[in-house]
């Protein structure tokens, strides 16, 4: 059959970054905590760069029978993407030196009630890119996890309001009754204003270590929910609900102070050599987000740029 990507020559020559397939769509499966094999649905993006000028096109669905093949016969690993991008480079050997892949899918987690016996099940987006550079590997995860954050100064302007109407309601130089001041504080004439709170969301982006074996998503998520302390729940009982009201005022947390909690988190885990974060909080106060961007900030590194931009 004729192969015209191979026999013609292109009209203009040029070496080209990458060519692929975009928006492959696979199964994926990952080895759990507790031993399962957990599947999901992925997109996957497939790459190979042209560095030769004089041929028109690589080899497409050589890319997409790899990732077929690999994809099917066993859980991801960080050995097996490598497996996957030697397997891009040996069958376009001639024509290229570089190779991607990356996979995008919702990893299911169940999670426990914060004080009931219940639990549901929480999805968290998840990244996983692989690039073979002339020999080098390099592995980048990628999590997001949302949580609750409640302003730090709303919460002193509502206690404010809250001391301008005791003031109000009970007159300075008079005994005070306790049961009337515990009647008063379970009052909406009493608690007459709250903070504003909002859900908000913690994106990283990590380079692990190369010798490390599996993906640790379950516990990088749990170290970044373990900093910030208000997780959003499943589901939730009123006791539930009372605990969470319970975190998040005990957790009052600007967009900066989330992001130094995941900092500081991250920093700690050796199985982690490269990170950008991005804490986002979508107000309920205003119409735009409050975002704050941190790095690990090492030499060569995560520019510290929101969303990787390089400034010119």
């Amino acid at each position: 059959m004729p192969d015209i990507a191979a026999e013609a020559r292109p009209a203009l020559s040029g070496v080209l970054d990458w060519v692929g397939m975009g928006e492959i769509e696979m199964p994926v499966a990952l080895q759990a905590d507790d031993g399962r094999t957990v599947s999901s649905g992925a997109r996957v993006n497939a790459f190979v760069n042209l560095k030769r000028g004089d041929v028109r096109g690589i080899h497409m669905s050589r890319l997409y029978l790899h990732v077929d093949k690999a994809l099917s016969a066993e859980p991801v690993t960080p050995a097996s993407i490598r497996r996957l991008l030697k397997d891009f480079l040996e069958s376009h050997a001639d024509l290229s030196d570089r190779a991607m892949v990356s996979l995008r899918f919702d990893h299911l987690v169940r999670r426990a009630a914060l004080a009931s016996d219940n639990s549901g099940w929480k999805s968290y987006p998840v990244s996983i890119t692989g690039v073979m550079d002339r020999g080098h590997f390099a592995l980048e995860l990628g999590v997001e996890a949302a949580y609750s954050s409640t302003c730090p100064c709303s919460a002193a302007l509502a206690r404010q309001l809250i001391q301008e109407q005791f003031d109000a309601d009970f007159a300075a130089g008079k005994p005070l009754d306790r049961d009337a001041v515990m009647a008063w504080l379970g009052s909406e004439q009493g608690i007459r204003a709250t903070p504003h709170s909002q859900r908000s969301f913690a994106t990283v982006k990590l380079r692990l270590v190369p010798s490390f074996s599996d993906f640790p998503i379950v516990e990088i998520i749990d170290r970044i929910e373990n900093a910030l302390k208000t997780p959003v729940q499943t589901a939730v009982k009123r006791v539930d609900e009372q605990a969470f009201a319970l975190l998040n005022g005990q957790n009052l947390m600007f967009c900066e102070d989330a992001a130094r909690r995941i900092q500081d988190a991250l920093d700690q885990d050796e199985r982690i050599s490269d990170f950008w974060l991005r804490a986002s909080h979508h107000e309920s106060l205003h119409p735009h987000d409050a975002v704050a961007v941190a790095t690990k900030g090492i030499p060569g590194g995560y520019t510290a740029v929101p969303d990787g931009l390089q400034p010119r």
